[in-house]
């Protein structure tokens, strides 16, 4: 396995390595081209003559001919691969060689080719002088350059026009690297990132995408070297086992490579990948010619730096699998099942959710061990696809929670009590078990989604309240409590129409500098006595009801006066963000809701911001782009809040018009604790980044947690480390605090 310093290794040795040795460049059979140019005949054939059959670094000599710098001008346009060009300094003019320097240099670009001046009257143009004012190698008057100096000269020159062009390819070759590297960290998911890995692999080498990639798939104790992504005549041989692939010139290149954890360059180019996890992946490409030292320094750097772009996409490939599936179980999860039951909605007659929990689980497991816990965990799973299987999804959405979505007549009381009417097998136990159920009729139900399971979870909760093992269909009239509802919904309509609620302001900070770029308005209610309700209690009940669109109008519109106050300030720059829900979004008067408040308080758009959440984002794709893009035009920009909680976005947002990410304060807060968290927030902040949009991160508590965002790249940030919501007066105390020196 290699590690992440042989990776750097691999880096410095493209950079530093050692240039083609004279055999490669030998084998290559081209001689370095030198051009004569001087208006004496006589000289152009002496030196050839006196060059006669003598090698330079292995290779021999070509020479290339003009009587006049005029001449001169049009092989120099002409021609390629020059390495040396012999310049006589008077020809047509005294100083028309030296002319022709500055043209070669400023006019032609050409820095690499070596130039060395002859002069056979030196007066003309002083040697100190000369070599101090133009860019040339060396400068000798012709009778100095006998037949061993005029040698030693050329030598000279050529090794320094080798190096310089080993610099060039080197340098071509790094930007080729990063090129590749930018374009494959677009890409998600191990096949289509494998794909383009074979792809940049061959761009690189100048060929047509010929080859494939295999790796070890599927977990510990199932796991098998297959092709992940194969490209031209290979194609069809995607999904397959190495150990089955029929063509040995593909097959056993990838078995030798795999075996050595190295790259091959013969009989196939084959290149390994070592991954931090222990699973190998190894790609070939049908180069179908030797490759050269250089070629070879190439490849090298670029798999120690896709590597990690490799790893990166299998740690996603795993996340996504974490946030989606039951590891122990191998059943959809919580977020699984909601998108399912999303999906069902679209066809809900004969259908019924059902939330099945097993009842006194926690006492099986303080017994018996987890070990054993899990073992009936899973006998449950195998008796429950057995029974209710055909035509009925499952998946664990707790940890003894069970959820079942399928047809009316199979999930209902009736079968679900007789699944656990027969004792269990378990490790050569004989186990009775007993589940509550909580069950839901979905054309009974208005809810979508996570609200079902609510409404099964308040079924469940009925049921349990009866006794251990018994069954319960959720009615409109269970709910949560409708008069403590009522009267929340009331307190708060009492206090925005008696102003108990009110607006703070939470500065926002550039991260490097600290400097201060505005403040998110958030919105406050303190009941009549005195006590605070939290915001995620009213405001959802807030949204609701629909009072939340006078709500929203009141925020909005006291933001947009603090917006020009600190205008008045003089803080031209200042941005305010305001949150705005899914129901002021789908309100008609929403957008002239927001092009008055601009008008009446005398502000511009630039100076405002839009903050929704991911979840709103998602909620009505069609909706929400038909929204931007109005918002957009009144120049006001938007942000995307608790960007990541929710993967299903990733693939929306590149449609979405926004601007800024606002990352999770719960990805802040991980990232500090946990590889994932780190790994999570980096993701987000690379996405950000990618797309060109501004990344700021929300509940910044500590100095620890700043530089770490610092570290992964995140521009702005809020939190109690800059400062706590405050009001309109302190926010200007703390503004101008901010803009005094020291």
């Amino acid at each position: 396995m290699r590690s992440e310093t042989q990776g750097d290794d691999d880096l410095l040795e493209f950079l530093d390595g050692p240039e083609p040795s004279e055999q490669d460049l030998a084998a290559l059979g081209k001689p370095w081209r030198i051009l004569i140019v001087d208006d004496d005949s006589d000289v152009h054939k002496a030196t050839e003559l006196a060059m006669q059959g003598l090698l330079v670094e292995g290779l021999p000599l070509s020479f290339l001919h003009a009587s006049s710098a005029t001449e001169a001008r049009y092989v120099l346009a002409h021609e390629t691969d020059l390495a040396v060009v012999l310049l006589d300094v008077v020809m047509e003019s005294e100083d028309s060689g030296l002319q022709l320097v500055r043209y070669i240099r400023d006019d032609l670009q050409l820095a690499s080719i070596r130039i060395v001046l002859r002069t056979g009257q030196p007066g003309y143009a002083p040697e100190i002088e000369t070599v101090q004012a133009y860019d040339i190698n060396d400068y000798k008057t012709k009778s100095e350059l006998t037949r061993t100096r005029l040698y030693t000269v050329l030598t000279a020159a050529i090794r320094s026009y080798r190096q310089i062009c080993s610099l060039e390819a080197n340098r071509r070759g790094l930007e080729m690297i990063v090129e590749a590297s930018t374009e494959l960290s677009r890409l998600r998911g191990l096949q289509r990132f494998s794909e383009g890995v074979v792809t940049q692999i061959c761009a690189m080498l100048g060929i047509l995408p010929e080859g494939l990639v295999c790796a070890q798939v599927g977990n510990e104790a199932s796991s098998d070297m297959r092709i992940v992504a194969a490209a031209g005549q290979y194609s069809g041989l995607t999904d397959c086992p190495l150990a089955s692939v029929p063509i040995a010139s593909v097959r056993e290149p990838l078995q030798r490579c795999l075996e050595a954890r190295e790259s091959i360059y013969e009989d196939g180019t084959c290149l390994y990948f070592g991954l931090s996890n222990g699973r190998p992946m190894a790609a070939l490409v049908d180069v179908g010619r030797k490759l050269g030292e250089l070629d070879q320094r190439l490849l090298r750097a670029f798999c120690a730096n896709i590597s990690v772009g490799l790893e990166n996409v299998v740690l996603y490939s795993q996340l996504l699998d974490q946030a989606y599936n039951d590891q122990l179980l191998r059943l959809p999860n919580r977020n699984r099942f909601v998108e399912l039951l999303d999906k069902n909605l679209k066809d809900p007659d004969g259908i019924t959710l059902a939330l099945i929990d097993i009842d006194d689980f926690s006492d099986i497991n303080d017994a018996f061990g987890h070990h054993f816990g899990d073992q009936v965990l899973q006998a449950v799973v195998v008796r429950l696809g057995g029974r209710l299987g055909f035509n009925t999804a499952m998946a664990r959405v707790g940890a003894d929670t069970f959820g079942l979505l399928g047809p009316s007549q199979q999930v209902c009381a009736d079968a679900i009590h007789a699944v656990f009417s027969e004792q269990f097998s378990v490790a050569g136990e004989r186990l009775q078990l007993s589940a509550t159920t909580g069950l839901v009729r979905l054309q009974d139900s208005t809810a979508v989604g996570s609200e079902l399971l609510l409404d099964a979870q308040i079924a469940l909760k009925q049921a349990k309240a009866q006794h251990r093992g018994s069954s319960q269909y959720f009615s409109s009239a269970m709910g949560t409590d409708a008069r403590e509802r009522f009267k929340l919904l009331k307190g708060l309509r009492a206090g925005f129409e008696e102003n108990r609620l009110f607006v703070v302001y939470q500065p926002q900070v550039e991260l490097e500098s600290g400097r201060s770029i505005g403040a998110e308005a958030l919105l406050r209610w303190r009941t009549e006595e005195g006590n605070f309700v939290p915001p995620d209690q009213f405001i959802p009940l807030a949204e609701k009801s629909g009072l939340i669109i006078s709500i929203g109008e009141f925020v909005l519109r006291t933001a947009c006066h603090q917006v020009k106050r600190m205008l008045e300030l003089g803080y031209p720059d200042f941005r305010m963000c305001v949150n705005v829900s899914l129901a002021q979004f789908r309100h008609p008067d929403f957008i002239a809701t927001l092009q008055r408040a601009l008008r009446d308080i005398g502000i511009n758009g630039h100076n405002l911001e839009l903050e929704i959440t991911e979840s709103m984002a998602m909620e009505d794709t069609e909706l929400v782009m038909h929204v931007l893009a109005e918002i957009k035009r009144c120049g006001i920009t938007v942000a995307i809040d608790d960007f990541g909680t929710g993967f299903s976005s990733l693939s929306h947002l590149r449609q979405l018009d926004v601007d800024r990410l606002k990352i999770d304060r719960a990805f802040v807060r991980e990232a500090q604790s946990s590889t994932a968290g780190s790994t999570i927030a980096q993701m987000v902040i690379n996405l950000g980044r990618g797309l060109g949009l501004t990344v700021i991160a929300e509940g910044i508590e500590g100095e620890e947690q700043r530089q770490q965002l610092l570290a992964l790249g995140c521009h702005e940030g809020q939190g109690y480390l800059f400062a706590r919501p405050m009001a309109a007066d302190q926010l200007e105390q703390w503004m101008e605090q901010q803009t005094q020196p020291g």
